[in-house]
This record gives C-alpha cells, structure tokens and sequence, in this order.
C-alpha cells in the first residue's frame, strides 16, 4: 500500500505518490539551487514550475489518477537535469557564451503573428507556416474578398481558431526555430537591442519610468519563455546523426503519411468552407430549400405537406447541414493546426444541442410527410363519346397551355402558374394516356383523378379538387396535356390517368405530342404502343392493325390481353403467352415451353426435353 500526497502545483491540483513527491521535490530544490545568482529567479522557478504542472496535465486521465515515478521521470526528461539551468547574467552580454546543450529539431506550428499584421496576422502566420512572404497570402484574400466574398467568413473562422503567438517559444516555434537557451537567449537580446536602440534616442532622466517599464517587459518575456521552452539537458552527448536502414524506411513512410494527413486536412477544409459559404448564400437569398436536394425527398413538399413556415424549415436544414460542415472544416483544421484552439465546451454543446434539435425536427417532419401519404383515394368520371362510332377516324392528340408549359412531357412535379384569369394555381403534366378497344359501337373516355392523404376520405378530396378537361372538335379528341390544383392545396401526389375507348372498327390516329403521355408499363394494357404515332391504325380486339406501315416493317399487329393469372402477347418481338401453370414463348430465337414439371426447348441446337427426374 502505497502513501499519496496531495500538491498544489502552479495552482493545480494533483495527487502524487509519495515517493514520486520526493523525487520531485528533490528535482526542484535541485533547480532553485541552480538560480541562486540568476536574474528574475523567482520568475524563473515559477515558471518551470507551472511548466511542470502543464506536463502534468497532459499525462493525468483523470481527476482520480495518481502521479507515479513514471511521471515525474518522463517531465524530468523533457524539462532537463538541474546543470542545464545554469545561466547567468553574462548571457546579456554583447558576445554570447556557448552553450553545451545540443538543439532539438521543431516543427512549425501555425499561430497568428500579431507583431506583422494589418488586421489579425492570419496572413503574417500562414506566411511563416507555409514558408513564402505575406504579401502572397494578402493578394489571396483579396482575390477571394472580390470572389462573391467568399474570403471573408474563411478569414473569420481562420482569425477564431488559430492562437495568437504571445509568448517567446510560440512565436520561435511559429517560425520553426528549435525552442532552447540558445534561441531564447537570443530572442530576449533581440528585445533588449530594441530597447537600448529605443533608450538612446530619449531623455532618460525625463522618460526613466517608461525605460523600467520596457525591462519589466523583457522580464516577463525571459519568464514565458523560459515558461514554454522544453529545456535540453546541457551535459547531454550529441547523438549520432546516422540511423539504422529500418528507421531510414520508418522515416519515409512516416513523412508521406504526415503529407496525406496535411493534404486531407485540406480537402476537409475545403469542403467544410464551400458548403458552409453555399448554405449563408442560399439562406440569404431564399432559395436554400432549392439548393438543397435529397434523393427522394422535396424539401417544399414536406414543408408544405406539415404546414411549417419556410424560413423554419430552411433554418432547420441549415443547422442540420451547417453544422456538419462547420465541424468538417474544423477536423480539417485541427489536422493541420497542432496547437489550434478549442472552440470552448459552450459552443461544442450549443451547436450539438441545434444539431440534435434539427435533426429530431427534420425526421419527424419527413415522418409526418411520409404519414400524408398513407391511403390513396381517387375520384372517376366515365362520359359516352356518341358522335365517335366504329366506323370513323378518330384521331387523339394533346391540348397544351402556353400560360404554363409549351413542352410535350409527362413530369407529376407542381410548379405556379397564373392562368385565363390571372389566378395564381398549381399545375402538373402528370397525365397518363392510355388506349383500349371496347365492342361498343360508340367510343367513351374514363377520367380518373387520385391523390393520397392520411385516410381515404382526405386523399378523395384532394383528388376531387383537382381540375382537369378535354375537348372533342368533330372526330378529334383534345387531352389537356396539365391538370391543375388550388394554391393552397397540398401537394399529395396527384396525378390524372385519361383511358380512351375505341369501338373495334374504328381507325386511331395518335398526334406525335401522345408519345411520352403514354409511356405505359404492360399491365396498363395499353394497345397503343410507342412509334405507332403519326400512322393510321386499326382497332381490333384488344389490339391494333396498323393501316400504312410500310410492308418491309418488323411489326404489323399488336396484341396484349391480361387476365387474371393468364396473359397474351403478341408483337414485332414474337408470341408470349403465360398461364398460372405453363408459360410458351416463340421468337427468332426458336420455341420454348413449360408445363407441369416438363420444358421444351427448339432452337438451332436442336430439339431438347426437360424433366425433373430425366433429361433427353
């Protein structure tokens, strides 16, 4: 069982096995006895100290945890043996003493260099990160100020995030100096020649209070930078510079691996900013529920179908997006920022809490959507079209509206029009054409208008109130190529299904502008097939004759008939005819056959029987 002591070090708290506190005890009175002559000793001592506590720090899990010898050996380490503290006041002098302790090679780290800046010395510090003058990174921001200002938020987010190098070992390791004695020294003389150089040129018995004041500002800095600074052990032995073939490997593939980290961070944020800068313009201009598009889901038409403002539901997919990307963008930056600064556990549970609170908004809003969907409801009108008899040429074509669309296509999306009137309504082309024969003597049209809504009754007065006409002009037959729906209406996936019946005798002629109206599924059975347009065609039972073909033509009659389990083809493609138990099928291909537990094959192979217990 093993004794603990509690420490407060540098203000921190930390438990600490006691033998480790011995140790480390001993370690600092080692170091105090090392600056009894120094300069700022007290400064100094406290500042190793709180350097010691930041080490600390990092290596505790836990409140809970215990500082063992592990720990303390590990910051003795890196913090040096109490020799490498031995400086002096000489160190100021014009000619520096050489120094025993060997440099430790450092990576930059990116901070902002106030000491050079015109606004937030993100450039200054891109420049010493990145290894090129300043003024190349000011001429990019400018570029991209006059790019749609897309420059603007970046250098906000870069201005929050990346630290500012206030101490003498950030601002050394912002340029990638090694952060020791040497260095150091040499940056506090920096600041004491710019002083002296300051001095010389006033007063000093008029302005002696503003020189003390410029040497307690070195002073401080001595006591951050000794405060940051990792101080190598002076008596250590250099080390060999040559390594082994393995570690030379280890090396290589260590470097490309931090070169595809960078060059991820980047795309990340790259991807992170743009989405970020798309989603502020698409929000500020009103068009962010347009911009947005997810498979499968129309973002107006869940709005629409729960009744929420726009401005909510653009909100909500802002945050929900937004956030991501901002997050994104931040990954990216930490990947390439070591030392970047934490956005606070305020702002990380305040965004998560938007994030939480869009995304539970956005399912159950496309939950409800999905619930308007549920039963389909349809409203019929069948008329007699007396004038059209089996012996006439009826001819079918579609009606269009200038006012709102001039285009021949099918499409079941809704867009705003203003019609005769000058009433704003909904329109769709989702109209469906399709052509049966009937042993009537006189032809008839069905309408069917359906929608869908939470129950039968709501989805049959939607489709109730969907408008849709037609006209017949002597034997024509004029199809209004759109149907229309009020303002306010939801839109519940309303569509218009127009079935013409032609009396068998009576000759059809489709209008080409038919063609992609009745782009029909079999089971339609529609016996107006595609590039039957534009010719004179027969009506026979449930099928077509076509009247002008050209003889050479691959296809003469057309012939589809379903019922039930049972169904016939026949078409320029050959015979298909199926039963719940037997299938025949011919072509150019040959013959095959099935019924019950025997398959008949005939092709240029041969002739080939099938059973299940036997093959001939």
């Amino acid at each position: 069982m093993n004794k603990t002591v509690n420490i407060n070090l540098a203000g921190i708290f930390f438990h600490i096995d006691e033998d480790a506190y011995l140790k480390l005890q001993r370690y600092l009175e080692a170091i105090k006895r090392s600056f009894t002559d120094s300069q700022g000793r007290s400064e100094i001592i406290a500042d190793i100290e709180a350097r010691i506590a930041e080490l600390f720090s990092e290596r505790v899990l836990n409140e809970r945890q215990v500082i063992g010898n592990k720990e303390v050996d590990d910051v003795i380490t890196i913090m040096g043996q109490p020799e490498d503290y031995l400086v002096d006041d000489e160190i100021f002098e014009d000619e520096p003493k050489q120094t025993h302790y060997s440099k430790r090679s450092t990576s930059k780290k990116l901070y902002r260099d106030t000491d050079n800046s015109y606004i937030g010395g993100v450039s200054a510090g891109l420049g010493h990160y990145f290894g090129i003058d300043a003024l190349w990174i000011r001429l990019i921001w400018i570029l991209l100020l006059f790019g749609a200002g897309t420059g603007v938020l970046l250098y906000i987010l870069l201005w929050i995030f990346i630290p500012e190098a206030i101490t003498t070992s950030e601002k050394l390791m912002m340029k990638g100096e090694p952060v020791n004695i040497s260095n150091i020294e040499k940056k506090i003389k920096d600041g004491f020649d710019s002083v002296t150089n300051a001095v010389q040129n006033v007063d000093l018995k008029k302005h002696g209070d503003k020189l003390k004041e410029g040497f307690e500002q070195v002073s401080d800095s001595i006591s951050e930078g000794v405060k940051k600074a990792d101080l190598p052990r002076q008596g250590e032995r250099i080390k060999s510079t040559s390594t082994s073939f393995f570690e030379a490997i280890g090396n290589i593939i260590m470097f490309f691996l931090k070169l595809f980290a960078k060059f991820f961070g980047v795309i990340l944020m790259f991807v992170g900013a743009v989405t970020i800068i798309s989603l502020v313009v698409s929000l500020l201009g009103l068009g962010l529920l347009e911009s947005v598009h997810i498979p499968g889901t129309n973002l107006y038409d869940i709005a629409d179908a729960t009744n929420v403002p726009i401005w909510l539901m653009s909100l909500l997919v802002f945050f929900f997006i937004g956030i991501i990307a901002f997050f994104i963008f931040y990954l990216g930056l930490k990947i390439l920022v070591t030392n970047l600064k934490s956005i606070g556990n305020v702002a990380k549970y305040t965004l998560l809490g938007l994030w939480l609170i869009s995304f539970v908004s956005l399912i159950i809003l496309s939950a409800r959507f999905g619930l308007s969907f549920k039963e389909e409801g349809s409203y019929i009108k069948t008329e007699k079209l007396s004038a059209l008899t089996s012996n006439d040429t009826i001819s079918i074509r579609m009606n269009n509206n200038d006012l709102f669309s001039s285009r021949f296509n099918r499409n079941y999306g809704f867009d705003t029009a203003y019609d005769e009137n000058d009433k704003k309504v909904l329109f769709s082309q989702g109209v469906r054409l399709i052509v049966k024969s009937t042993k009537d003597s006189v032809a008839k049209i069905r309408i069917e208008k359906s929608a869908r809504g939470y129950d039968f009754e709501n989805a049959k007065t939607k489709a109730e109130r969907i408008t849709y006409d037609y006209k017949l002009q002597g034997k024509d037959i004029l199809l209004n190529s759109y149907f229309t729906i009020p303002l306010n209406e939801s839109r519940r996936g309303q569509e218009v299904n127009v079935t013409v019946y032609l009396p068998e005798g009576s000759v059809l002629y489709a209008d080409e502008n038919t063609y992609n109206y009745h782009s029909n599924q079999y089971y339609y059975n529609d016996i107006l097939d595609h590039d039957m347009e534009g010719h004179y065609l027969k009506i026979i039972t449930n099928g077509i004759e076509c009247l002008d073909c050209p003889e050479d033509e691959e296809f003469k009659v057309k012939v589809d008939v379903k019922d039930g389990t049972s169904s016939l083809k026949l078409n320029e493609d050959g015979i298909e005819a199926t039963t719940q138990d037997s299938s025949l099928q011919i072509n150019g291909d040959g013959l095959k056959a099935k019924a019950d537990e025997v398959k008949v094959n005939i092709d240029d192979n041969g002739i080939e029987i099938t059973t299940e217990n036997n093959n001939n």
